[in-house]
Formats: structure tokens, C-alpha cells, sequence
């Protein structure tokens, strides 16, 4: 049976309605987000491969953009641009790539490639990476410290009452070699929880639930000290990692934000990660939470339902906790012989530049037992007659190239670095992108792409769509449903809910507009 467009949109509105339901634009006047933060950045713009022919970048698995969105969209409202990052909306989810072998090689490296949905004569191109993930292996011993914001912005159910239950999921994954501190701060910073076997689950819980939530907030100096109990009961060869849990609101002690960088920067070296779970609304500080999890080698997750803990600290938690690779860089040459422009979707703030790749001193994303992380290109290729850039009318690189056969038949170069965990010396991956390959794969493009790219339109959508054209929110839904695929954990279904919800809200905003307009005149 076919279903169409029209089916796919009503049942789909028909929730997207019930969840905003029943008056969309008074939770829209209820709700405030003007003392949240977040980062302020531009979308990647096109690029003329004769003139800049090499993309360096590095990886990034956090999701925190994806939650934190879908919470917006949820109580009502659309997320302003900037709290939009499309990367961790595409790597909210995972893909179907094939795992590596065995841990010898940490990743497996997968490309692709499909027509582009929004764009005339250009084509999405696909990098793929999947993780490996221990299957009858036992994860390594874990000490983790539990930092918890315990000031009064976390008063709220939806920040201390959720983040208790959240953390108590996790506790009930560890044995009774892991290791489970619990330090607190709100003006002052103490210790909860000295270093406790992970099987004395009754006594962590209790821990968790006599928190209560009141007072200023010095992040600084819950940092510092949790940095300390992670020392204290470091596990040669296993997993050290603080867990800090909190909306980000710091307003006293260390409150600037480039020496907050530098303390988790410097304290990074010590071999102890930090990674971050955001909680709440109102005053919730998204900028601080993603680069902190960034500069600590760690993931920064947005918490906004118990199904989402379940999710990051229960069903995905050794890619939580367990790295397999650490700064991971990606490098991809273009053939100017082949792609005349190219654009990468998203990943701004994670960029490098050339020199960085083969500097193993420059810091990037690692990647988690078990990850996928997918990176989306759009490209031109040179006989395309919808150019978006002029060639320069006095450049003669193009002509200094021989039309050889490897020329014509190469795509682009592929190249990534790696570190194993603990290392200091990084490892090289090589890969050519043979052109014939891909466009083979372009007449029947596989689930998995097809997916990425209603994601990747979904977030461009968000962002104000600058770059797709006619690409509309019931297409991007169309799109996502033909892709679907298994979905066990309902996931995808949501995806598509919340497309619908963003459908609802972008026309309640134009008709507002349309009436403000008309008012005036």
C-alpha cells in the first residue's frame, strides 16, 4: 500500500497538535528564554574547491542541541537559531555503517553519497564513522565522579528532581569494581559521596536523594574539588570521567567563561574527562555546557525526560563513558577536476585549520565504544550548470591540472587521525573517493542517508534555511518517513513529530507577522 504525503502529514499534525495542545501561542508568552545563552555563529558557506580544496575538521558526538531544541519545540516555541547546531542533530541518531573487525582499528570509515533534496544539480555527500563496541568484552573499571549543582536555579523538577532520577539509572549499570564519588555545589562545594563500590546501590541512591537545592552557584570550585576526587581514586587503565550536571548558570566564584576553559583544559592532561548533562529552561546555559564537555574530552548531553537519561546513561552508556579513539580529525581533499564547490553542513565551532591535522598537539572530539558520527557535505560538481560561485576570471589552477584518468575518476581524498586512549602519537587513515562508486550508489541511496539528510534539512530549516531553496518542513517529513527504517526505540516517529511541531509554530509566527503588518497599516 502506498501512503502518501497528505496521510504521512495528518497523522503526524494530528500529534504535533496534541502536544502543543490547547493553546499553542499562550505557552509561546509563558515561557522565557531570553537570559538563556547560547553561541552566536554563522552557517558554512560555499567553497570554490580550486581555491580552497581542503576541509579539516574536528569530530563531534555531543546531542545537546537536539534535546535542548526538541524541548523548545515541545513547550510551544521554536529554538532561536543559535541554540540550533546541526551536527548533534544528525548524530542524535545512529546510522546503519558496518563496525570495524575487531579493536585493532578503533572505526570504521564509510562514505555515501544521494542527489541533494533541496538543491538543483547537487549532490549530498556522506562520511560515516562507527565505533567499536565490546560485545562479550567487559567495559573497564569505572571511577566517576558525580558533580551536582545543587544552587536554587536547580530548585525545579525538571533540573534537581530530574537529575536525581537520572543519575540513579546509571548507578544501577555499575559493579562492584567501579568507583562512585558524588561532590555538590551551589556557593560552597563539598563531598557528598566518598569514592563507594558502584554495587552498593542503596547507599549512592540515598546520597542522590537527600539532595536539596538552595544558595548561589560556584562552579569554579566544584570543578576543582571534583577534579580532586577524581585523583583521589584514579583507575590506572580505566575510565575516569566527572559527570557534571547542572543548567550552567555559575554566577559566583570563577565566572569567566575563558578561564573556566583553561582550568578543565589543563586539568584534561591528568587523563580525566569531563562531560556534561544540561537540565532545565529559563536561565539554562548552553554555550558554557558544550564547550566545557569540548575543552574536557568529554560529551555534552541535554537531559529534558527520564527517557532521554534512559538513553544517554543506560541503553548508550559505554559510548558514554568509554572512549575508543581520542582526537579524531577528519581532512577531505576535493578533485577540482571532478567538484567545482563543496559546503559542510554544519560543524562551525568544531573547525581546524590544514596545519592543525597533523599537529598531534591540537585538541579534538574522541569518540565513544559503539558511536556513530556522520558528517554531511554538499557538493557541485565541476560540469554542473547551477553554480552558486563564479570561477575567478585571472585563476589558472584549474588549467595546470592534467586531465588524467585518476583526475577523473577521484572524488576527493579522505583522510583521518586518531589517537589510541592514553596516547600521544596519532594514526594515520588514508581513503580514495572514487566518483564511479558513488554515483553508483546515488540511484538507489540507502536508508541512512536519506535519514541524515531530512535531519540535516530539519536543523538548516530551523536555522532560517539559507541554503535550501524550496525545502519545506512537510518534504523534510516526507522525506524522514520514507527513511524511517527500524526505529525500537521510537525515536525517528518523534523525529517526525517534531517536524510537524515546527511546521505549526513557523505558521503561527508568519500569521502573526502578517498581522502585526497589517495592523500598522
Amino acid at each position: 500500500m502506498m501512503v502518501t504525503g497528505s496521510r504521512i502529514r495528518s497523522n503526524e499534525q494530528a500529534l504535533a497538535y496534541k502536544r502543543v495542545s490547547p493553546n499553542v501561542s499562550g505557552m509561546v508568552q509563558r515561557q522565557e528564554v531570553n537570559r538563556e545563552n547560547y553561541q552566536h555563529f554563522d552557517d558554512n558557506g560555499i567553497k570554490l574547491v580550486t581555491e580552497n580544496p581542503v576541509s579539516t575538521f574536528s569530530i563531534d558526538v555531543d546531542t545537546g542541541a537536539y534535546t535542548n531544541s526538541r524541548r523548545m519545540l515541545n513547550q510551544g516555541q521554536l529554538p532561536p537559531k543559535e541554540a540550533v547546531r546541526t551536527e548533534e542533530f544528525i548524530n542524535y541518531f545512529s546510522y546503519d555503517y558496518e563496525a570495524p573487525i575487531n579493536r585493532d582499528t578503533p572505526f570504521a570509515v564509510h562514505s555515501d553519497m544521494m542527489k541533494s533534496p533541496w538543491a538543483a544539480d547537487s549532490y549530498l555527500l556522506q562520511i560515516g564513522i562507527q565505533a567499536w563496541e565490546p560485545v562479550d568484552e567487559k567495559r573497564p573499571d569505572a571511577n566517576l565522579v558525580f558533580l551536582v549543582d545543587v544552587s536554587g536555579s536547580m530548585g525545579s523538577m525538571d533540573k534537581l528532581g530530574l537529575l536525581k532520577k537520572s543519575l540513579s539509572l546509571l548507578t544501577k549499570t555499575l559493579s562492584a569494581n567501579d568507583r562512585i564519588s558524588l561532590v555538590v555545589y551551589a556557593g560552597a562545594s563539598g563531598v557528598v559521596l566518598e569514592p563507594t563500590a558502584g554495587n552498593q546501590t542503596a547507599k549512592i541512591e540515598l546520597a542522590l536523594e537527600r539532595l536539596s537545592a538552595g544558595g548561589s552557584t560556584n562552579g569554579a570550585a566544584g570543578i576543582q574539588l571534583a577534579y580532586q576526587m577524581a585523583e583521589k581514586s584514579f583507575i590506572e587503565g580505566g575510565i575516569n570521567r566527572i559527570l557534571l550536571a547542572t543548567d550552567g548558570d555559575f554566577n559566583v566564584g570563577t565566572t569567566n567563561f575563558n578561564s573556566l576553559m583553561d582550568l578543565v583544559e589543563e586539568k584534561r592532561q591528568s587523563g580525566i574527562a569531563l562531560s556534561t548533562l544540561g537540565f532545565g529552561s529559563g536561565n539554562y546555559n548552553d554555550h558554557l555546557m558544550e564547550q566545557l564537555a569540548d575543552k574536557g574530552n568529554g560529551q555534552y548531553s541535554y537531559i529534558d525526560s527520564v527517557m532521554e537519561a534512559k538513553k544517554v546513561l543506560v541503553d548508550e552508556v559505554n559510548s558514554s563513558l568509554m572512549t575508543v579513539a581520542g582526537d579524531v580529525k577528519i581532512q577531505l581533499e576535493f578533485n577540482s577536476q571532478v567538484v567545482s564547490e563543496y559546503r559542510l553542513i554544519g560543524y562551525e565551532n568544531r573547525a581546524l585549520a590544514r596545519e592543525d591535522f597533523n599537529n598531534d598537539k591540537v585538541d579534538a572530539g574522541d569518540i565513544g565504544a559503539g558511536h556513530t558520527m556522520t558528517a554531511i557535505y554538499e557538493i557541485r560538481f565541476s560540469d554542473s550548470n547551477n553554480l552558486a560561485l563564479d570561477s575567478l576570471r585571472y585563476s589558472n589552477s584549474t588549467s595546470e591540472l592534467k586531465a588524467t584518468d585518476i583526475n577523473i575518476n577521484e572524488l576527493g581524498y579522505l583522510k583521518l587521525r586518531y589517537k589510541d586512549p592514553g596516547e600521544t602519537t596519532s594514526h594515520l587513515i588514508k581513503q580514495v573517493l572514487i566518483k564511479k562508486d558513488l554515483m553508483a550508489k546515488t540511484k538507489q541511496p540507502s536508508a541512512s542517508i536519506r535519514f541524515a539528510a531530512a535531519v540535516a534539512g530539519f536543523a538548516q530549516q530551523l536555522r532560517g534555511g539559507k541554503f535550501l531553496e524550496q525545502f519545506s518542513y512537510q518534504q523534510i517529513a516526507s522525506l524522514a518517513q520514507a527513511s524511517k527504517g527500524d526505529d525500537k526505540r521510537g525515536i525517528r516517529g518523534e523525529f517526525l513529530q517534531l517536524v510537524s511541531l515546527a511546521e505549526l509554530l513557523s505558521q503561527k509566527k508568519s500569521s502573526s507577522l502578517v498581522a502585526v503588518v497589517a495592523q500598522d497599516e
